[in-house]
């Protein structure tokens, strides 16, 4: 899957678009019937999928966090699941953010796994059963939403009010993943992230197909005192401008904005700039939990920028403060009917 959205999808649709319309298709198609004929795979726990319907972020990390923190206070041990971005791919791991860097597991398990147990697996059914092993009794799948290999129990799929699906297309010629009713279909809510309107037509078709629907807001965990402070601004996410946005929101005056890729690592060039720059013009660096994590570990400049950096942490607040625990005890009574189902056919 294509990491770094080219900024086309993100716009009316274009020649672009338009001209890669067939692949797109094609690859709708693929993405459709593998959501609709996959045999699923059942582990004895409830599974809460988080995911989104596009590529690109969401805001599924810091509601993933969200929903444990909801389990862990009705006496749960809530365990991650996540596909990773580093070099143990091949190997379903446990992370240990005491000593796996981002560059093994990915930058978002290491913020998991700071919450709860965390296993990274791109087979995501072993990946489940080691968590079960682990004695994880729910289960937290970031992203994964489209692989249908696991038996989910409740499908949350995020959406930005500011970017929706964007150009509306299914990749490669948008950031579409799978046709958006076929999706639907599979999803047990929608939440709807911002004070934005480009969500509103997804939403409606939802509600048109039974599907409930919650509001959030991704905030800053504490008003930092950054108001009236020059900085430096570099964000490596899926959507740096709203990183950015949520700096100027703590009404710092962003000086230099340094937009990366996602899930980027920052190469010894881009580094010597960043703290050149801040140098030169007397300004604070500001970045991400995901930047800040990949940095962990460095040595030299790297190291030297890690400990300059001041990290602007968010968090998902929802509208409706009882949502994350009501999804939680959904999620519960789905898997009991659901493990009553696989009885009486073994029966």
């Amino acid at each position: 899957m294509i990491s770094e959205a080219p900024p086309f999808w993100w716009a009316k649709p274009d020649w672009r678009a338009w001209a890669l319309s067939p692949v797109s298709f094609i690859y709708g198609r693929i993405a459709g019937h593998r959501m609709a004929h996959a045999r699923r795979a059942s582990v004895p726990v409830p599974v809460v999928c988080v995911g989104n319907f596009t590529v690109g972020g969401a805001g599924k990390t810091p509601t993933a966090l969200t929903l444990a923190r909801a389990a862990r206070a009705r006496g749960l041990k809530p365990g991650f699941l996540s596909r990773g971005y580093g070099g143990l791919l091949d190997v379903t791991t446990v992370v240990d953010p005491a000593h796996h860097r981002a560059s093994a597991v990915g930058d978002e398990p290491l913020l998991l796994a700071r919450e709860a147990l965390t296993v990274i697996s791109r087979r995501r059914v072993e990946g489940a059963q080691r968590l079960v092993e682990e004695g994880a009794d729910i289960i937290i799948m970031d992203d994964g939403f489209q692989s249908a290999r696991l038996a989910i129990d409740y499908a949350l799929v995020v959406i930005d009010t500011v970017r929706g699906i964007g150009n509306g297309h299914i990749v490669p010629g948008g950031p579409v993943r799978a046709p958006i009713r076929q999706q639907l279909r599979y999803a047990t809510a929608l939440l709807k992230v911002g004070q934005g309107n480009a969500a509103d037509a997804i939403v409606r078709m939802a509600a048109r197909a039974g599907k409930p629907f919650f509001g959030a807001t991704l905030r800053p965990t504490r008003q930092d005192d950054l108001k009236g402070r020059r900085v430096l601004a570099f964000a490596g996410i899926a959507d740096p401008g709203k990183f950015f946005r949520t700096v100027e929101e703590l009404e710092a005056e962003i000086v230099a904005r340094r937009p990366f890729g996602d899930h980027q690592h920052l190469t010894d060039d881009e580094i010597d700039e960043i703290l050149t720059v801040a140098d030169r013009d007397g300004l604070e660096i500001v970045t991400t939990s995901k930047d800040f994590v990949r940095l962990a570990g460095a040595h030299g400049r790297a190291q030297e920028l890690l400990q300059r950096c001041r990290v602007i942490e968010v968090e998902m607040a929802f509208v409706d403060h009882r949502a994350p625990d009501l999804i939680i005890e959904r999620a519960i009574a789905y898997c009991r009917e659901r493990r009553l189902r696989e009885n009486r056919k073994k029966d």
